[in-house]
């Protein structure tokens, strides 16, 4: 049986096997931790726990719940859920998004989404706090690694977003959505900082209007 590090360095890439990576996020000691594994790397990252990293969190996806409602497009959003392709990678997303036709396709039940039973989403979200320059990086390959259509990342210290769309292994800048047709991303950068001023009903409301 293979054991995992008594002491783990939290919110770091390390060195790791797949099997090693596994006893480690099934150790309850980090079931409130976020586990990701990448070319032969780990990191066990901890939740963010401040209010802006929060607020940004819940007011992006009433945003896109939102939008996705007046436009008339079937849309499953997942908070927090766990994407893996057993033996080589594995994500965990703030918030990740099934669009359109794709919307029924979303992984059901209480185990970890197999991406050898069940397709990505169309959109994967990082919320980042203390780890931008990892979402940027790192992050951002595993993610054209795992081929979802659509990666952004929302820097909370300074309520912008920054958006790739994700083909052929790569990714590119995008300012407007792809998985979203229509959606600028300068408007929901618009909502994070309403949202530092104004509650959230204030904030729906407004949105309706640009919508």
């Amino acid at each position: 049986m293979v054991q995992a590090p008594t002491k783990p360095r939290l919110n770091t890439w390390t060195s790791a096997t797949w099997d090693e990576f596994l006893s480690l996020v099934d150790d309850p000691a980090y079931e409130k931790a976020k586990g990701y594994y990448f070319d032969g790397l780990m990191k066990v990252e901890t939740m963010g726990v401040g209010p802006d990293h929060a607020s940004d969190n819940s007011i992006f996806h009433i945003a896109i719940t939102l939008f996705c409602a007046l436009k008339g497009i079937p849309v499953k959003g997942l908070v927090n859920a766990s994407f893996r392709k057993p033996g080589t990678k594995e994500a965990q997303p703030d918030l990740s998004y099934y669009v359109g036709a794709r919307a029924e396709l979303a992984p059901k039940g209480s185990s970890i989404a197999n991406l050898d039973e069940v397709p990505g989403p169309d959109l994967a979200v990082e919320i980042a706090d203390s780890s931008l320059g990892d979402d940027l990086g790192r992050k951002r390959l595993l993610y054209e690694a795992l081929g979802i259509a659509e990666y952004w990342v929302v820097d909370v210290a300074a309520a912008e977003i920054v958006a790739f769309t994700i083909a052929d292994g790569g990714s590119r800048r995008i300012t407007v959505s792809q998985v979203f047709p229509g959606l600028e991303l300068s408007l929901l950068e618009e909502v994070l900082r309403l949202a530092r001023e104004q509650d959230d009903s204030q904030v729906t409301a407004w949105l309706m209007g640009q919508f």
